[in-house]
């Protein structure tokens, strides 16, 4: 199939054997785009015949972006390094009709709280668009939470079977997480002339733990459901709380850093890359 395997890395040994693995022969590319990596993530990839691309780390959509315009096939299939398919996944992609390029392909996850699969909450009923056709699509360039832009005209399918998402370790490796995402997020919200205001640093995190809770019934979960739960609350406050210092001290933001360079048409339908 002439499918390209499209997969931004920096450090993902931890699991990138198995994410690898569960692609192999849905397409006729795999490629590797690494940012950096001090660990064996290249030489694992490369053992799995993974082309390889580098380049500086410069946020999630960027170098998603710019990895997907590296990639030989124009369908691209978009994944992290802790992100594993599941045979029932794997085959819908593999009968896929490439012909139709009207379509994108959403796909659901189960999200994985160390060995724990997180059913509600945040994490649960989770879905991306993680296939299109690169030539229907454009991939925002921002630092975090990227967004895929559809041309009209595009339907989105939801294919059985999940992506695997190993998302943290532990709770010491969500935490590390959450602030890395907290400052990448203030950084983007200034550039967008974005406010931290009384309500977003006193109330949202508030909001977002009763949302996630009990709304959403994490409380199902577990005590790891009130982790879940909680580190989101204080992912909140924390971007805030850091988009706040970096109004008041005046902080430029990196060129290198954010990327909002990339044009949008306005009649294009914005939905979440990840």
């Amino acid at each position: 199939m002439n499918i390209s395997v499209v997969i931004i890395c920096k450090n993902g040994s931890a699991r990138i054997a198995e994410t690898l693995a569960s692609v192999q022969g849905i397409g006729k590319e795999i490629l590797l785009y690494d940012s950096g990596s001090t660990d064996n993530s290249v030489e694992i990839a490369k053992s799995y015949g993974a082309v390889i691309a580098s380049g500086s780390w410069e946020g999630y959509g960027r170098n998603r972006y710019k990895a997907s315009q590296l990639a030989t096939y124009d369908w691209i299939l978009m994944l992290d390094t802790d992100e594993v398919l599941d045979e029932e996944l794997k085959e819908a992609i593999i009968r896929i009709d490439l012909a139709a390029e009207q379509w994108v392909y959403n796909m659901r996850y189960k999200n994985f709280f160390g060995t724990t699969q997180m059913k509600f909450g945040e994490w649960g009923n989770d879905s991306h668009i993680r296939m299109a056709n690169r030539k229907k699509v454009q991939i925002d360039q921002e630092i975090v939470h990227e967004k895929l832009f559809l041309q009209p005209g595009l339907h989105i399918k939801t294919l059985d079977g999940y992506i695997k998402h190993y998302t943290v370790d532990d709770s010491i490796d969500y935490a590390r997480k959450a602030m890395e995402y907290a400052s990448l997020s203030a950084a983007k919200y200034k550039t967008q002339g974005r406010h931290a205001t009384f309500i977003k640093i006193y109330f949202a995190p508030a909001f977002a733990f009763i949302q996630n809770y009990f709304f959403k019934m994490g409380f199902r979960d577990g005590w790891k459901g009130f982790v879940c739960a909680g580190m989101t609350a204080w992912y909140t406050f924390m971007k805030y709380t850091k988009l706040k210092e970096l109004e008041r001290q005046s902080i430029p933001v990196a060129k290198n850093e954010v990327h909002t360079e990339s044009v949008i048409m306005p009649a294009l339908k914005a939905v979440e890359l990840n």
